[in-house]
């Protein structure tokens, strides 16, 4: 390697940051695209659907709609929406929060475990086929370089 391929110009160092960033929206975007196919197909359910039986899941106790929307970084608007059709179908529940009765946390029902952890099983499987051509060492090396995006994008923020 010869120092122009080791200290790019900032020019092209910024193209090459562009064709990264473009390159990453495009595998997110067909990873997601093909999840959202698969639980449409096998499950008839959607992907947001999905991530809120995942967050509730994840939390016994319950959520809070809003709690359920910064976690998932959407509307609570949408949030309340999901929430609403998974309680008609008896996957989830309402329970009033101790000492406060006008909030409300959703919970999975039993049922709605059930159904949660067999999407998840095939979820799972499904990220590991679509990411089967990366062996061991590409998964670590990649996990560490999006790790060191992230640490950098946080201190962006401020």
């Amino acid at each position: 390697m010869n120092a122009a391929q080791q200290n790019p110009a900032p020019e092209a160092l910024s193209k090459a940051r562009l064709r990264l960033w473009l390159r990453l929206l495009k595998a997110s975007g067909e990873v997601e695209g093909e999840l959202r196919r698969r639980l449409r197909a096998e499950f008839e359910t959607t992907l947001p659907r999905f991530d809120v039986m995942a967050a509730l899941a994840r939390t016994p106790e319950g959520l809070r709609m809003s709690e359920i929307s910064e976690r998932l970084r959407v509307s609570n608007g949408n949030i309340t929406g999901i929430v609403d059709r998974l309680v008609q179908e008896g996957l989830a529940l309402r329970v009033a929060v101790p000492g406060d009765r006008r909030a409300m946390v959703a919970r999975l029902t039993p049922r709605g475990q059930e159904v949660f952890a067999e999407q998840a099983h095939a979820h799972e499987g499904w990220i590991d086929a679509l990411l089967g051509g990366l062996d061991a060492e590409a998964l670590a090396e990649m996990t560490r370089h999006l790790e060191q995006m992230s640490t950098h994008i946080e201190k962006e923020r401020g």
